[in-house]
């Protein structure tokens, strides 16, 4: 049987030409592939909830820190949160947001726009200068227990035995005590010592890290049985340089979302001291400690617990929906399997 030449058969260009473009074709796939922390910030990016609160976070800490300045650097108000004046109007706010043709005053920001305390300070100063020092110190918890937390779990995770009992017994007992009473003798300890307000918080950050240990113990019991670690031990890789450089990095989503945890709840905390008054004291301010100064004047001048009390939950929302964007962007698994439906029931997606 002959073959007729003249037919459409491919020839040796032709094969090479698909095989050229199909090669091609390959290569620009190649070229966008993802690594994994593309991957991770692709997902945080497209958490609505998370990005809403990034927005509203750094707007805040960007608002607190030009507003009355900081580290002798001048803000742009130009009042003190130290300077006593006369009271005007019984100290009421001026600042107004309802346009007049809703029935208000117009939009007004005035010249005491969160009102004035009992000697006359204004207290949009008070409440940025405080809101600087609780974010201040929820950053410095938030690295302090993230670092004990991560080398303390690691460690136990990877040498186990005797290690992982003294190590996971010292941190029973700092669960077994309250962590508010535990927190407030230190944190009065450090006060009577003249500490700063770093000093308190790394207080806390000594205390408030055992959540992070056992979490980071039990990737770490997981992670070390896996054949990159039995490599590295066998190309003669110490102890150290096998925690730090391939295990800790292979659990630095389960970190970085208790990080941001941390934060939260390190801000609360020092809320409740300042509170109690075992936190930060006067001429120095923080938004527990308006709160607690203020709080008999609830029934009268209720601004004056307000305005501090909403800064409290507007960066502790913040941080926790950015914490729950970070969960879901390291594991997808967490927010893809299901959808939350009416009143907190769960259905299957799909």
């Amino acid at each position: 049987m002959s073959i007729d030449k003249n037919m459409n058969t491919p020839g040796s260009g032709d094969v090479y030409s698909l095989a050229e473009a199909e090669d091609a074709a390959l290569l620009a796939k190649d070229t966008q592939s993802l690594s994994q922390g593309q991957l991770v910030r692709r997902r945080f990016v497209a958490h609505k909830g998370a990005m809403i609160s990034l927005g509203v976070l750094v707007f805040i800490t960007l608002f607190a820190y030009t507003s009355v300045g900081f580290a002798g650097v001048p803000g742009w108000w130009g009042k003190s949160y130290l300077d006593a004046a006369t009271t005007v109007d019984g100290g009421r706010p001026t600042l107004s947001l309802i346009p007049q043709w809703l029935g208000g005053s117009g939009i007004a920001w005035g010249d005491h726009p969160f009102g004035q305390e009992n000697t006359g300070k204004d207290y949009f100063a008070l409440v940025m200068r405080g809101t600087q020092k609780s974010i201040i110190i929820g950053v410095v918890v938030g690295i302090v227990a993230t670092a004990i937390g991560a080398i303390i779990g690691a460690v136990a995770g990877y040498f186990r035995g005797w290690v992982d009992s003294i190590l996971m017994r010292l941190t029973d007992l700092f669960i077994v005590i309250p962590l508010l009473v535990l927190a407030a003798v230190l944190g009065q300890m450090a006060g009577n010592l003249g500490g700063s307000i770093i000093t308190l918080a790394v207080v806390l950050g000594l205390v408030t890290w055992t959540g992070l240990a056992r979490l980071v113990r039990g990737e770490v019991l997981s992670l070390r049985e896996r054949e990159f670690v039995s490599a590295a031990q066998a190309m003669g890789a110490g102890s150290g340089r096998i925690i730090f450089k391939h295990l800790l990095p292979n659990t630095i989503g389960v970190i970085v979302v208790n990080a941001t945890f941390a934060i939260a709840s390190a801000i609360l905390l020092e809320s409740s001291l300042s509170f109690l008054g075992f936190g930060v004291q006067p001429p120095e301010s923080s938004l527990g400690l308006l709160i607690s100064q203020y709080q008999n004047a609830f029934t009268n001048r209720p601004w004056l617990f307000w305005w501090p009390g909403m800064i409290i939950l507007a960066i502790a929302l913040s941080v926790n929906f950015i914490g729950d964007g970070l969960r879901d962007a390291f594991d997808p698994r967490q927010s893809r399997k299901h959808k939350r439906g009416l009143f907190g029931l769960t259905k299957a997606k799909g």
